[in-house]
């Protein structure tokens, strides 16, 4: 089962002690830090986690699925995540 946001603001603010509603600011505000930094074609590392980077997909042709005929799928700019080596190997 996925961990919810409200899950994760309880064990960090039982972590270090603190009150939820400044937990919950905190990750809000990581969450824009985050957005703006990727915008504007930064690399954001998250040490022990990992590396959040932007990557450019090419345009394609593709297949609708319902009929079979052939489209175009437009470029665009995807987030791409690379795990820590130190997550890596805590999971395995």
């Amino acid at each position: 089962m996925a961990m919810t946001k409200d899950q994760l603001i309880s064990d960090i603010a039982e972590a270090i002690d603190t009150p939820k509603a400044t937990v919950r600011a905190a990750l809000e505000h990581l969450s824009e830090i985050v957005s703006d930094a990727l915008e504007n074609g930064s690399e954001i590392t998250l040490p022990g986690i990992g590396k959040l980077k932007i990557s450019d997909r090419p345009a394609r042709t593709g297949r609708n699925p319902q009929t079979g005929k052939a489209i175009e799928i437009a470029a665009k700019k995807v987030v791409k995540y690379v795990p820590a080596k130190a997550l890596t190997d805590a999971i395995n």
